[in-house]
C-alpha cells in the first residue's frame, strides 16, 4: 500500500515554490504626473502615432498663429476683428489639444475640432473672394491649411471615440469618484471656454464701437482683467475644494454680466451705423453663447461643490504627488 500524501496543495514545500512562476504585478500604466491642473499621462506612455499627431498639430497651430499675426495689422477694420478672434481661438487650441491628449479630455478635443473647422471655413471664404489674378499667390497656403486641418480633425475625432481610462486611473473602481472626476473636468473645461468666449466677445465689442473713447478702453481692459481673474479663482476653488472661494467666484460673475449688458446696450444704441451690422449680430450671438457656457458651468459647479471632501482631491494629487493645502 502506497503512503498517503499529506502535503497541503495551498502551501507547497519551499523547494517546489521556487519553480512556480511569479505573478506579474507590474501596473499596466505608468504613474501619472501631477500638475496644477490635475494629473496627466507621461509623454513616454503615448503611442508613436499619437506623438506624431501631437507634434504635427502643434507645429501647424504655431504656423497659423504666425501667419495670422503677420497679416493682422494689414487688414480692414472688420477683417482685423475676425483675424483677432481667430488668433485667440488658435492660441486656445494649443491648450485644448495638449490637455485633450495628455488628460484624455474629450470635451476639449471636441472644441478643438470645431475651432479647426472654423479656421478652414474662413480660409475657404477668403479664397473664394480673392480676385482671380491673386489666387495663384495664395493657392499653396490655402491647400496646406485644408490638408493639415483635415488631418487634425480626422485624428482628433479618432481620439474622441477611443477608450478613455483617465477617470478609472484617477477615481479607481468607485463609480462615484469617476463621476466626480468627470464633472470636475467638465467644470474646468467650461471655465476655459468661458474665458475664451469673454476675450472674443471683448474683441467683437471693440470692433462694434463707432469711437474708441478712453472710457470704453478702460471698461474693456477691466473686463479682460476681470475675466482672467475670475477664471483663476474658479480653477483654484474647484481644485483645492475651497467652498468660500466658490462663492467669491460666483459673485465675480455679477459685475461681468453687468459689464456685458452695458456694452451690449451701447451696441444696440448705435445700431445701423458703421461698422457693419454683421459685427453687431456677431456680438449678440457671442453673448448668447457666453450665457449658454455660464449656464453649463454653474450646473457643473453645483455638482462639483456637492462632492467636496469625498476623496477626489486626494486621489488626484496625494496619490501622485502633493498639493499644498
Amino acid at each position: 500500500m502506497e503512503p498517503l500524501d499529506n502535503r497541503d496543495p495551498l502551501f507547497p514545500p519551499p523547494n517546489e515554490t521556487a519553480d512556480l512562476p511569479l505573478p506579474n504585478l507590474t501596473p499596466r500604466h505608468q504613474e501619472l504626473i501631477p500638475t496644477p491642473c490635475g494629473p496627466i499621462k507621461p509623454w513616454s506612455e503615448l503611442s508613436s502615432p499619437v506623438k506624431i499627431y501631437f507634434c504635427v498639430t502643434i507645429l501647424s497651430l504655431l504656423s497659423v498663429i504666425g501667419l495670422t499675426t503677420e497679416t493682422l495689422f494689414r487688414q480692414t477694420h472688420e477683417d482685423f476683428t475676425i483675424s483677432l478672434i481667430q488668433l485667440i481661438g488658435v492660441v486656445f487650441c494649443v491648450y485644448y489639444v495638449t490637455r485633450g491628449i495628455l488628460q484624455e479630455n474629450r470635451q476639449e478635443l471636441i472644441v478643438f475640432v470645431l475651432s479647426i473647422l472654423l479656421v478652414m471655413f474662413r480660409s475657404i471664404v477668403n479664397f473664394t473672394v480673392v480676385p482671380a489674378e491673386q489666387k495663384p499667390n495664395v493657392l499653396a497656403r490655402f491647400i496646406l491649411i485644408l490638408l493639415v486641418g483635415s488631418f487634425d480633425v480626422i485624428c482628433a475625432i479618432i481620439l474622441i471615440h477611443s477608450q478613455s481610462m483617465m477617470a478609472f486611473r484617477v477615481g479607481g473602481a468607485l463609480e462615484s469618484l469617476q463621476s466626480q472626476y468627470f464633472m470636475l473636468n467638465l467644470c474646468f473645461s467650461m471655465l476655459t471656454f468661458d474665458l475664451q468666449a469673454q476675450l472674443c466677445l471683448c474683441a467683437l465689442l471693440l470692433a462694434s464701437l463707432n469711437e474708441i473713447t478712453l472710457l470704453n478702453s478702460i471698461i474693456l481692459a477691466i473686463g479682460v482683467f476681470w475675466a482672467c481673474l475670475k477664471v483663476t479663482v474658479g480653477i483654484i476653488a474647484i481644485l483645492k475644494e475651497l467652498k468660500p472661494l466658490v462663492w467669491i467666484f460666483l459673485s465675480q460673475n455679477v459685475p461681468e454680466v453687468a459689464n456685458l449688458v452695458y456694452l451690449l446696450y451701447m451696441v444696440i444704441r448705435d445700431r445701423g451705423k458703421e461698422p457693419s451690422q454683421a459685427l453687431e449680430a456677431a456680438v449678440i450671438i457671442g453673448s448668447c453663447i457666453s450665457v449658454a457656457i455660464k449656464s453649463v458651468l454653474f450646473w457643473a459647479l453645483l455638482h462639483v461643490y456637492r462632492s467636496f471632501g469625498q476623496g477626489l482631491r486626494e486621489r488626484m494629487f496625494s496619490s501622485y504627488g502633493r498639493i499644498d493645502s
